[in-house]
């Protein structure tokens, strides 16, 4: 038994020595346990001296760039990159998730330069190249850099006196786009100026960067005070802060008006909600919180409705108004294309 125990200390000092073992986890000594060995890093050659990964008993352990990142080997069989396993195509999945052993482990693992292979029960080989596994691993995500959001009041949005963007170089220049979208994420309101004051050029301002949402109002919807809707939008009474179509199946946002009866909780959960809603309602009308905006023909806003509530006041005259609603994904795609972490 001691010579034996001696012979295993002997082996793996050598592997310490090797730099193939960095690591020993200490335990409280007993004779069954005399000279525990510890689980194992590896490291990859003196190239790459930055990486070393680690099996665990339920996930793998990975440290390059700078990143610890740890995989549930589950994941890292249902994201194999291989034509058996994955169309490069259409990017699409082959292999059926639901097929993977939930408690499946590598067989054997190894490190080629910079792609690490997972052998797996079946013999089925997974390469993973390690700049993917940085830019994929949950870790790497958190990592990543998100296009700027801010939260602003009418102070903040005037002292930063963000430029609009000319009707010209939005059509026609990725910068100009680009320039819009910038604000447009990070405030959630954007502005476009000398648009000629037609449907058919905001229709084909808002095609730049989005397909237009068809609605109950139409694909653009062209209006006046002539209560032809039976909306409040159709008249010239004041609108409270709001965002619109809460009453459809995928809203864009909360719209007080647009309420229906409260009628699915019970009295005392009622009471707590008219609470709620008194608190949101006093934020909300803060004249700080409130960024008035005179628009003129030729001058086009994009609101974003899941950050920004808009309403009016009262007016006199004659006014007429056209404008469309986007699609979300579209636009973030379009940042996205840009060069923009939407």
């Amino acid at each position: 038994m001691w010579c034996h125990r001696l012979s295993h200390l002997q082996s793996s000092l050598q592997d310490l020595l090797r730099g193939r073992v960095i690591c020993w986890a200490l335990q409280q000594p007993s004779f069954n346990s005399l000279f525990p060995l510890a689980v194992h890093w590896h490291h990859t050659a003196s190239k790459y001296p930055n990486c070393a990964w680690q099996q665990h008993e339920d996930h793998f352990e990975l440290q390059y760039a700078n990143t610890v990142m740890r995989f549930d080997y589950v994941w890292l069989r249902d994201h194999c990159r291989s034509a058996s396993c994955y169309n490069s195509k259409t990017h699409q999945r082959s292999l059926d998730t639901a097929s993977v052993d939930l408690c499946i482990k590598p067989k054997t693992v190894r490190l080629d330069e910079t792609t690490l292979f997972f052998t797996w029960p079946d013999g089925h080989v997974t390469r993973y190249d390690l700049d993917w596994l940085v830019q994929n691993s949950y870790e790497g995500q958190k990592q990543k850099v998100v296009q700027p959001r801010i939260l602003w009041n009418a102070e903040i949005y005037q002292q930063a006196q963000v430029p609009s963007v000319d009707f010209q170089s939005f059509l026609e220049t990725n910068e100009g786009l680009k320039n819009f979208l910038e604000n447009f994420l990070l405030y959630g309101i954007a502005f476009v100026e000398n648009v000629p004051p037609t449907q058919e050029h905001t229709e084909k301002l808002a095609e730049r960067i989005s397909l237009i949402r068809e609605t109950i109002y139409g694909r653009m919807w062209y209006f006046t005070s002539d209560f032809s809707r039976g909306d409040t939008a159709y008249t010239k009474l004041a609108l409270d802060r709001h965002t619109d179509t809460t009453y459809f199946q995928e809203p864009c946002g909360y719209n007080n008006y647009d309420r229906a009866v409260i009628n699915t909780v019970p009295y005392d959960v009622v009471h707590r909600w008219y609470t709620a809603h008194r608190t949101l309602t006093i934020e909300l009308r803060r004249p700080e919180n409130e960024f008035w905006v005179k628009l003129k023909p030729g001058r086009v806003l994009f609101i974003d409705n899941w950050r920004v509530l808009h309403g009016r006041e009262s007016f006199t005259g004659y006014r007429q108004l056209c404008g469309c609603y986007l699609t979300r994904d579209d636009v973030l795609n379009t940042a996205r294309l840009l060069g923009l972490q939407a």
